[in-house]
């Protein structure tokens, strides 16, 4: 009779603890919109929070879809090659789209109808972006696969008369992700083809500085967290999460993350990151600028790399693929955010 009690105890404290950790954590999944028909990757988000509509950039699908802030699928936007970043302009209701690999273009959308407007040719290899609110620039990348490019360049799109002014040439046949700083004359970019962070002068559009990602390649994401001074950047080989000084590339801290890691976004309100890979969201918690403990690996799904935080919904959003592995249903996962 004691050794049963002893079991039902251990057995209630153990669905405690269960339930307890389950309760605890940060994301919550609320919403699951499966997109059947679909195949391949997606690339990114961009958020009309005004007209509460998502978009997302659909790679091989050769399509822009576009949902409600709830996670309805309401429209498919086509006449795409590949398309991969986007920005909505609240101001006069269009959208841009980069567009292309072998390939390069940017498009501009009617947020009305879904129609092309206009369209600006650009080198090959368009892919990521990054809009700057101070000079209404957008600046789109565009490079290459080959090991023997040695330099390739940012693209400059004056949103306000849609065209193209200008080039920042970058160092390396590739680059990723990109941040702004506030007074919107310094930019942060992952030259993922050398391994390094650049630091471009937007005045001068120089590059005025190169730092080493240690720990990592194939880096993606780069998140600028200015009040802290700290640029946190994901790197896929192997899978981590690297903290380094944004005055001047001094690694601060490193950490495993989910593999295929695509996005990272950084919670200010919170004092969290979240970094979407394959079947995982890695979530972190910044103590201070120096300081970050590991909250929790929330399941997602299959490539489940390209997504957006809406800080002023409290949400993440989530795109799962299912490039790579037959007979994966494709979605979109909304999560709320757990204080």
């Amino acid at each position: 009779m004691r050794r049963n009690s002893i079991v039902g105890l251990s057995l209630t404290m153990f669905l405690t603890l269960a339930l307890s950790a389950q309760e605890k954590q940060p994301l919550k999944l609320i919403k699951t919109t499966p997109l059947p028909g679909f195949t391949g990757d997606f690339d990114h988000f961009a958020i009309d929070l005004q007209g509460k509509r998502l978009f997302l950039t659909a790679e091989d699908h050769k399509s822009v879809e576009v949902f409600d802030l709830d996670g309805n699928h309401v429209h498919s936007i086509t006449g795409f090659g590949q398309p991969h970043a986007a920005l909505f302009l609240p101001e006069v209701n269009q959208l841009i789209v980069t567009d292309g690999d072998d390939f390069g273009m940017v498009e501009l959308v009617d947020g009305k109808n879904y129609k092309i407007l206009r369209t600006i040719k650009l080198p090959s290899g368009v892919d990521g972006a990054v809009y700057n609110p101070i000079d209404h620039y957008y600046y789109v990348e565009s490079g290459s696969d080959e090991p023997i490019v040695k330099t390739h360049v940012l693209n400059i799109i004056d949103t306000k008369t849609f065209t193209h002014v200008g080039d920042i040439t970058l160092p390396g046949n590739h680059s990723e992700a990109m941040a702004i700083d506030h007074t919107g004359k310094k930019l942060y970019v992952n030259l993922t083809g050398v391994n390094k962070v650049g630091v471009v002068d937007l005045q001068s559009r120089k590059v005025v500085n190169t730092w080493p990602v240690p720990g990592t390649k194939k880096t993606n994401s780069l998140v600028l967290d200015e009040p802290s001074q700290r640029l946190l950047i994901t790197g896929r080989t192997p899978p981590k999460l690297v903290v380094l000084n944004a005055a001047d590339g001094t690694p601060v801290m490193s950490f495993s993350i989910s593999g295929l890691n695509d996005d990272m976004w950084f919670d200010a309100a919170h004092k969290r990151i979240y970094a979407t890979g394959t079947e995982t969201t890695t979530v972190f918690e910044q103590e201070d600028a120096d300081h970050y403990k590991h909250l929790a690996d929330v399941p997602t799904g299959f490539r489940a790399k390209t997504s957006i935080f809406v800080p002023e919904l409290n949400r993440l959003y989530v795109a799962v693929s299912g490039k790579g592995k037959p007979n994966t249903q494709l979605a979109l996962q909304v999560y709320d955010v757990v204080p």
